[in-house]
C-alpha cells in the first residue's frame, strides 16, 4: 500500500448497526461527553483472550471489556479491528463502541474454571479500559475484584484518569497478587493534544493521576507513545514531557515511535495532510514501505529520550511487583535522587508486534 495513495478523505459512513454483532442493545446518552456516540451492549462468550504466540508478547492473555474507543487517538492502531464488525476505522471506531456489558461476571466463571493456570493478564493492550464509556457502564470495578479476589496477577495500561476511581481496589488486589499500572504520556503541548486525542484526559491530568498512584506507592511506569516524526520527536518536546513525567513521580519511561499500521495508516495520513502538510513528504519518507519508522531514526529518538531521562533522574528499573504495598508511600524529597532506572533503549528491540500492543 503506497502513502501516496492514503492522503484520501475520511471512510464512508458504515451502516447504522454493525452486521457482525446480532443481538446488540444500541445505546444513546443524552449528554454532552456522549455527543454523537453510540454503544453497542452485548452479552459476551468469552472475556479473557489468548495473544496468539507468533505476536512475541510479553504476555500471554489480556482483557478488552471494550471494542473501539471514545478516546479517537488519531493514530491508534487498533482502528482496523473495527472492520471486523462491519464498521470503519475511523470515525465509526471513535464512535460506535461494544460493550461487553457482562464482562465481570464472565470473569468470575473463567478465573474460576479447572483448566484456567493464574496466568497474568493484560489490559488495555487493544483499547483503553477506562476510555469514557468506563465512567457510565463501571465494568472496570467489577473486573478488578474479581482477580483481586482470585489473586490472578495483572497489568494495566490507560491514558485514562478514571482509573483512580479504581485506586482502592488496585491496592487491595496488590497486596494480593502482582500488580502493574502504567499510563500513556506522548507528550504535554496542550494545543496539540486537543488535535490529535480529543477525547482522552490532558496530558497533565495524566500526570496528576501517575502521582496520586505513585503516592499510594505503586511504582508507575509510563509509556512515552507515540512519539510522533516532525511533530514532537524534537530534543525541545522530549525534555519537557520527560521533565513532567519525573515530576509526577514515574518510575520509569519508555519512549515508543508512532507506527501507522492499516486502519490507523489511512486515518493518521488524512489528518495529517490537513493538518502538517508539510510534513507530508516526510511521512512518505520515514513510512513508504513499512508500518514502522527506520531503526535508525528509532535509535535517534530513544537516544533523545534517555539523555533525557538520566538529566531528570529516570535512569532506574522500577520494580513491577506491588504485592507488599499497604500504606502509602512518603514522596521523596526534591534533593534525593530517585532509586529507579529508565527502560529507555531502541523501541525495536522488543519486536514490531510488542510495540503495538503497548501503544494507545
Amino acid at each position: 500500500m503506497r502513502w501516496s495513495n492514503l492522503l484520501l478523505d475520511a471512510p464512508a459512513p458504515a451502516p447504522a448497526l454493525p452486521l457482525a454483532i446480532p443481538g446488540a442493545v444500541a445505546r444513546t446518552f443524552d449528554a454532552p461527553g456522549f455527543a454523537g456516540m453510540t454503544f453497542y451492549e452485548i452479552q459476551a462468550r468469552s472475556i479473557i483472550s489468548r495473544v496468539p504466540a507468533a505476536s512475541r508478547m510479553p504476555f500471554e492473555y489480556t482483557i478488552n471489556p471494550y471494542r473501539g474507543c471514545t478516546h479517537a487517538c488519531v493514530y491508534c492502531f487498533a482502528r482496523n479491528t473495527h472492520t471486523y464488525l462491519d464498521l470503519d476505522a475511523g470515525r465509526d471506531f471513535d464512535t460506535k463502541v461494544v460493550v461487553k456489558v457482562n464482562a465481570p461476571q464472565l470473569l468470575r466463571r473463567e478465573l474460576a474454571a479447572p483448566q484456567w493456570t493464574g496466568a497474568h493478564i493484560a489490559m488495555g493492550t487493544n483499547v483503553d479500559c477506562y476510555q469514557r464509556a468506563e465512567g457510565r457502564y463501571r465494568l472496570m470495578r467489577g473486573i478488578i475484584e474479581a482477580l483481586r479476589d482470585f489473586a490472578n496477577p495483572f497489568s494495566i495500561l490507560t491514558k485514562g484518569t478514571l482509573i483512580t476511581r479504581d485506586l482502592d481496589l488496585l491496592r487491595q488486589a496488590a497486596t494480593q497478587t502482582s500488580v502493574s499500572v502504567s499510563f500513556s504520556v506522548g507528550f504535554v503541548d496542550e494545543t496539540l493534544w486537543r488535535r490529535v486525542e480529543p477525547g482522552t484526559p490532558s496530558p497533565r491530568r495524566r500526570l496528576d493521576a501517575v502521582r496520586r498512584f505513585a503516592d499510594a506507592g505503586f511504582a508507575v511506569h509510563v509509556l512515552m507513545a507515540p512519539i510522533l516524526p516532525g511533530i514532537t520527536d524534537t530534543e525541545e518536546s522530549i525534555d519537557a514531557t520527560v521533565a513532567a513525567i519525573a515530576a509526577a513521580g514515574a518510575a520509569g519511561v519508555t519512549p515508543i515511535t508512532l507506527h501507522l499500521r492499516p486502519g490507523a495508516r489511512e486515518w493518521y495520513a488524512a489528518w495529517l495532510a490537513r493538518t502538517y502538510p508539510h510534513l507530508v513528504d516526510r511521512y512518505r519518507e520515514l513510512y513508504g514501505r513499512s508500518s514502522y519508522a527506520p531503526k535508525a531514526y528509532q535509535r535517534t529518538v530513544a537516544a533523545r529520550v534517555a539523555q533525557a531521562a538520566r538529566r531528570y533522574g529516570l535512569d532506574r528499573v522500577p520494580a513491577t511487583d506491588h504485592r507488599a504495598i499497604a500504606e502509602p508511600r512518603t514522596p521523596p524529597a526534591a534533593t534525593e535522587s530517585p532509586a529507579t532506572t529508565p527502560s529507555v533503549g531502541s523501541p525495536g528491540e522488543a519486536g514490531p508486534a510488542a510495540e503495538q500492543l503497548r501503544l494507545l
